[in-house]
This record gives C-alpha cells, sequence and structure tokens, in this order.
C-alpha cells in the first residue's frame, strides 16, 4: 500500500483519507492501494517547497550539476525496478519497459546535464546590458500514466537543475514508479522540500496545485481538456503554464519512399506502447499511386503484431491500461465501422486467449474520409487509418486538417520533396524516414498539442526567469 507522500524529505502520513486501487491491466486485478491526497496535503508541499526554494535557488550551477550526475547514478541503480513497475501498473512489456519506458529517465538527464553545462547563467547583450537566468520558483507538476517516467524526467529534472524546487502530482493509476523516483531523489541527496510528491487526481490536488498562489509555474502533460482546465485554474495568480497534450499525427507516404520498410515500420510505430502515445503516427496518408500496395503492406503487418503478457520479453504490445481506455478505444473502433471504413485487420473485442486484461486486437482501416471520428479524434490504442491523396498540396492540407500539431511523419525518398513539405507541416516535431529526434531536442507541439519546449536547453528555459540590468556605473 503506497500510503504516504514524500514532503520536505520524508514520507509523511497523508491529512487526506482518500484512497483507490492499484491495478494490473493484463490480469485486471487489484495489486495495491494509494492514498489520494487533498487540498491541505498540497499546501504542506508546497509550503516545503517554498521554503527550501529560499537556499536551493541561491545554489550554485556546479553545485547542481554535482545533485544531477548523483541523481543519474541512482537512476542507473533503479532501472530494472522502475521497468518491472511500470509494466506492472500501465501493462508496457518488459523489454519495452526497460529499454525505452525507464531508460528515459536516464536518456533525458544526460542531455539536461549537457545542456546546463554549456548553459550561460549571466551573458552580455549586444547593446551592453547585462541577463541573467534565475531559476522561476516553486514548480507544480502534473505527469500522465502512458510514459511515466519520461515525463517525470521532463519535468523534475529540469525544476532541480535550475534551482527550483517542485511539487510532482504524477498519475494516480501509476504510483509504482513515481514511488521508486522519489526514492531516487531522496538517495542522491536533495535538500529536504526541493523535491515533494502527493498522489491525487486531477480535480482535487491538480486543481489545488494549479491554484495555488505560491506556485510560479505549471507543468502539465496529459489530455487537451484536462491541460485547459489547468490553464483556467492557473489564470487568476497568472503563472507560468506549459502543457504537452493530444495529438493526430499524420504520417504522409509518398510512392518514391521504399514503400516495404516505409509502410511496416510506420505499422509498428502506431501500435507501439499500444498507441498510447500522444505522438504516435495515427494518420496514415498514402499516395494514391502506391496506395493499394501500401494497404497490403500494412495489413500484413497489422496481422504480424503480437499481442502478450507484458511480463514476457519481446517485441510484442500488452493492453490497454484500463477499462475505461477499452471502453473508449472499442467504442471508436465501432465508429469507424458505421460511418463506412474498411477494417483491412483487427476491429471489435479482444484477441483470441487474452480475455482477462484490457487487451485489444491492433486494428486497421482503410478508405478512411477527413470528416470520420476516427480520422479526428485521438483515439489512444493500437488503431490505425489510412486514407489516399492525389498531390503534395493535398497531402500537406489533409496532415495540417487537424486541431492538433504534435508531430507529423514523412516518408520519402525525394530530399527536395522533404524540404519543400516540412515547413508546410504545422507540427512541433517531423520525423522522416523512420529517423526521430534525439535527446536533448525540444520536444512540444503546436495548436491544441500545447505550448512550451520539454528536453534539454529549451526545456530548462521553461524553468527560467530572465533579468536584465545596465552595467554597473559608479
Amino acid at each position: 500500500m503506497l500510503d504516504k507522500f514524500y514532503i520536505d524529505g520524508s514520507w509523511v502520513e497523508p491529512v487526506s483519507k482518500a484512497s483507490m486501487p492499484i491495478m494490473n491491466p493484463a490480469l485486471n486485478e487489484q495489486i495495491g492501494t494509494v492514498s489520494l491526497g487533498n487540498e491541505e496535503d498540497v499546501n504542506r508541499a508546497v509550503a516545503a517547497a517554498k521554503t527550501a526554494f529560499e537556499s536551493y535557488s541561491r545554489t550554485t550551477k556546479a553545485d547542481r550539476l554535482e545533485g544531477l550526475n548523483r541523481l543519474l547514478d541512482e537512476t542507473k541503480k533503479r532501472l530494472d525496478d522502475l521497468a518491472h513497475a511500470i509494466s506492472t501498473e500501465m501493462g508496457a512489456p518488459i523489454t519495452m519497459a526497460r529499454n525505452s519506458q525507464a531508460h528515459c529517465g536516464i536518456g533525458h538527464l544526460k542531455w539536461f546535464i549537457k545542456a546546463l553545462e554549456s548553459q550561460e547563467e549571466r551573458e552580455v547583450l549586444p547593446n551592453g546590458d547585462i541577463l541573467t537566468r534565475e531559476p522561476i520558483g516553486v514548480c507544480g507538476l502534473i505527469t500522465p500514466w502512458n510514459w511515466p517516467i519520461n515525463q517525470i524526467a521532463l519535468k523534475v529534472i529540469p525544476a532541480l537543475a535550475t534551482g527550483s524546487t517542485c511539487v510532482l502530482k504524477p498519475s494516480e493509476h501509476t504510483p509504482l514508479s513515481a514511488q521508486i523516483y522519489a526514492e531516487i531523489v531522496h538517495e542522491a541527496g536533495y535538500p529536504a522540500g526541493v523535491f515533494n510528491l502527493v498522489y491525487g487526481d486531477g480535480p482535487t490536488v491538480g486543481s489545488a496545485l494549479s491554484r495555488h498562489p505560491d506556485i510560479a509555474m505549471m507543468s502539465f502533460t496529459g489530455s487537451t481538456r484536462a491541460g485547459v482546465q489547468v490553464t483556467k485554474d492557473s489564470a487568476d495568480t497568472v503563472k507560468r503554464v506549459t502543457l504537452e497534450l493530444g495529438g493526430k499525427s499524420p504520417n504522409l507516404v509518398f510512392a518514391d519512399c521504399d514503400l516495404e520498410t516505409r509502410v511496416a515500420e510506420s505499422v509498428a510505430g502506431c501500435f507501439y506502447n499500444t498507441g498510447q502515445s500522444c505522438n504516435a503516427p495515427t494518420r496514415m496518408l498514402v499516395e494514391r499511386s502506391c496506395y493499394d500496395k501500401a494497404l497490403e503492406i500494412a495489413a500484413a503487418a497489422g496481422a504480424a503484431q503480437r499481442v502478450g503478457d507484458p511480463s514476457e520479453e519481446g517485441d510484442h504490445i500488452g493492453p490497454l491500461f484500463d477499462q475505461i481506455q477499452y471502453d473508449r478505444v472499442q467504442a471508436l473502433i465501432q465508429a469507424g465501422i458505421d460511418e463506412g471504413a474498411r477494417v483491412l485487420v483487427g476491429g471489435l473485442g479482444k484477441p483470441e486467449g487474452l480475455e482477462k486484461g484490457w487487451f485489444v486486437k491492433p486494428t486497421i482501416f482503410a478508405d478512411v474520409s477527413p470528416d470520420m471520428r476516427i480520422a479526428r479524434q485521438e483515439i489512444f490504442g493500437p488503431v490505425l487509418v489510412m486514407m489516399p491523396f492525389d498531390t503534395e498540396e493535398e497531402a500537406v492540407r489533409l496532415a495540417n486538417d487537424t486541431e492538433y500539431g504534435l508531430a507529423a511523419y514523412l516518408q520519402t525518398g525525394d530530399e527536395a520533396r522533404a524540404e519543400r513539405v516540412v515547413p508546410q507541416l504545422r507540427a512541433g516535431g517531423i520525423h522522416i524516414n523512420g529517423c526521430d529526434s534525439g535527446y536533448g531536442s525540444p520536444f512540444g507541439g503546436y495548436k491544441q498539442s500545447g505550448n512550451g519546449r520539454e528536453g534539454g536547453i529549451f526545456g530548462l528555459e521553461d524553468f527560467q526567469e530572465l533579468k536584465v540590468r545596465p552595467p554597473f556605473r559608479a
């Protein structure tokens, strides 16, 4: 039972008496209980962070780099613990949980260290004025269940790196990995109050953080709906708000690409993490001249996608994370069928032999039109929609025909085409021919996919204030 919060350097009893079960989605069984905080618990954590900020904000960059390197050592020690926690609580297959999910805590940290090393805290502007970068203050951090350590690392590490202090509200559905991360921070020797953790739900703990007058910044990752609420709750205190929200990412496939490889890998990319990634390439837009061939390749790749027990090593995908998500994905698959899309692979129900947990059939729809629900709504499951286009201009128009703008994918063998198309795509990250951006690059979106950027030097800047002054003259 996770019945304590990490506040002011110690594990303490919560004021709130509320709790909820921790579930294993592969078995649909309760594996524990987590306490849920209230506004008073938040107030205790914020007070500790506010007090700690007075001294921690005055630490040197060398001090903070030393702390981050200790944090790196401790994270490496607990990598397997993080992986098994993530696999158990949200269903990521253990190989992927270790190599991708948990490893994010190491990859992001290494590049935040490099970013802090390279950042100038004081510089002279061209006009002779002096610019300094300073920690923003107490930060409220709200993270989701689908990439729990990835998002915790992208928020906690820059707070620690810049001299800010923080209160983390991880997803109440994935508290096991968050608990381990709090233990890692503690073992790294951070002063009491610099990092605090309170479990709880969004309407209670999340809103209490967002409304709190002593919090200078809110950093939120989750649904667009919840991000809007965080922004509204934060408005009265005029705090900084950064948001990483939903996506419905297009994948433009031109006939001049290596079709066999690019389509098969695109299907796997959509299904990765059981489709529960905000930047998944869920809309495949295919040049009409190769559309039928792309459907054949996609159908074969989809049929070959294995689904199985997340506790077993391998490259299969696991279950969706809970019944609510399962029901939502099933409803959207039904909507695709009702609206006339053609099911290439998968469909309704669970894969044979996997009826106990929240497993779904990897599903591919063909002949989808842009106005269908499955083409416009974020499904957050292993569901791919495919539609043809005739011209490059139409491909760009279809790609941008969404309220989101987190990522876009491009498959082409023509570098000149890539250079033409990329500037026209309204998305924060572009993936070309299977190549992704690495740790240390900025991650974030356009439009209703959010604002601000996470990772590397740009992730540090969101946690800093700029101060300018003239040079001293007697």
